[in-house]
């Protein structure tokens, strides 16, 4: 298939776009490297080394014999997104190019306004040309689990048959996000609903939880291919923050009691669930929820199993328990259903097989580029404004640059 990777430098995005390639899709990775320049505002780094990204590509074109094309700009330039769209003519867009992270949208105005802007914004733009060049194509977007929140029902995949007044119907489970960006992602799934019901777009809302894990096949192949380890409080996740902290022996940082639940999945499921969805497209006129994930934890459990693993490499690891900056409960039931792509093929990768190998080993490995000051919360959601720590400076970007971080 030819398949459009949009936000293709990120996480998620590369670790899909390899995959997709090397699974013998034609690729068109599309990015416009906002995701290294947060890390320069913050004055924050990748765990892990990461190459510019047209070395990168040269580096998979000329090990796989693939071409994997680049298209760089901005998915909030219409002009641009829908050049793009006309000239690769996509069969399915996988769309990750949106502000990911929670902590970074409630810093204040200005930082909740840009997410809403880029990922709204984005996602229209993104719907008009597909309506207008390309509207056999299929949309497969990232959403996220927590568009939910945390209901004291049990979740369904986006949609729940609801009786009421003696009327029975089937609607979108209702939305309770926890921050400016999980609500962008509300309006997103919206959109997209909407879209599909108008114009007759297909699409596929993959609703994802925690994402762990640094090493695919395909980004195993040369040190050049690594993918992003992020810890920092604002873009890392709580799981990689604890295999960091425990790879120098400070104690890992439990937010409250530690019961808020989630769900969490390995990256090699992550990028099979996304060629899933592309291989068995939504229908024209639907838009189909899955919900991408394939175990639950709470954030005391991972740091019992980050604990207990590290614990088996020699290394002292212990667990303090910090005020929550967030508002969310933390004690509270959760129970989301996740048998749609399980249904369509996916074998899932468990925690307990891929913590050591895949997370405490990389966090070892690269300790000495470990910035502790990282690790503490400086975003609090009952502020309007937080505190950040200062930008860096130009001299220090051109010295991030020259490390390729």
């Amino acid at each position: 298939m030819k398949i459009g990777v949009l936000g293709g430098d990120g996480y998620c995005g590369w670790a899909t776009a390899l995959y997709l390639s090397a699974k013998g899709h034609e690729v068109a990775i599309l990015d416009n490297f906002v995701r290294r320049q947060w890390d320069h505002e913050l004055g924050v780094q990748t765990l892990t080394p990461i190459r510019p990204l047209a070395e990168r590509l040269r580096v998979w074109n000329e090990l796989t014999g693939r071409t994997a094309e680049l298209f760089v700009g901005d998915v909030t330039d219409y002009e641009f997104l829908s050049s793009f769209v006309s000239q690769f003519q996509p069969e399915s867009i996988v769309h990750f190019a949106e502000q990911r992270s929670a902590p970074y949208s409630m810093i204040d105005r200005k930082h909740a306004v840009s997410t809403q802007v880029n990922n709204v914004v984005g996602t229209l733009n993104l719907l008009f040309a597909l309506r207008e060049i390309q509207p056999d194509c299929h949309l497969v977007k990232l959403g996220t689990m927590g568009e939910y929140g945390t209901p004291n029902i049990d979740i369904e995949e986006g949609y729940i048959s609801i009786e009421h007044n003696g009327r029975k119907d089937v609607l979108p489970f209702p939305k309770q996000p926890g921050s400016f960006y999980h609500l962008s992602k509300v309006h997103d799934s919206h959109n997209i609903m909407f879209a599909c019901k108008i114009w007759g777009l297909r699409a596929t809302d993959l609703n994802q939880g925690v994402v762990y894990g640094t090493v695919t096949d395909e980004v195993a192949q040369d040190e050049a291919l690594i993918n992003r380890f992020d810890y920092d409080e604002v873009f890392g996740t709580v799981l990689n923050r604890f295999c960091v902290q425990a790879a120098i022996g400070h104690p890992l940082t439990v937010y409250g009691r530690g019961g808020q639940t989630r769900g969490f999945l390995d990256i090699r499921d992550t990028v099979r669930c996304v060629e899933l969805a592309c291989l068995h497209p939504a229908a024209p006129g639907e838009c189909r929820v899955f919900n991408q994930f394939t175990e639950q934890f709470s954030v005391l459990q991972i740091a019992q199993l980050v604990q207990a693993s590290g614990r088996k490499l020699g290394l002292t690891v212990d667990i303090d328990h910090l005020s929550d900056p967030r508002v969310e409960s933390e004690d509270h039931y959760y129970n989301a259903k996740h048998s749609k792509l399980i249904d369509l093929g996916l074998q899932p990768h468990y925690l307990s097989d891929s913590l050591l190998d895949s997370l405490l080993n990389v966090a070892i490995r690269y300790r000495d580029r470990i910035d502790t000051s990282m690790f503490m919360p400086q975003v609090n959601w009952r502020n309007a404004s937080n505190v950040r720590r200062p930008q860096i400076t130009a001299g220090e970007k051109a010295l991030f640059a020259g490390r390729a971080t």
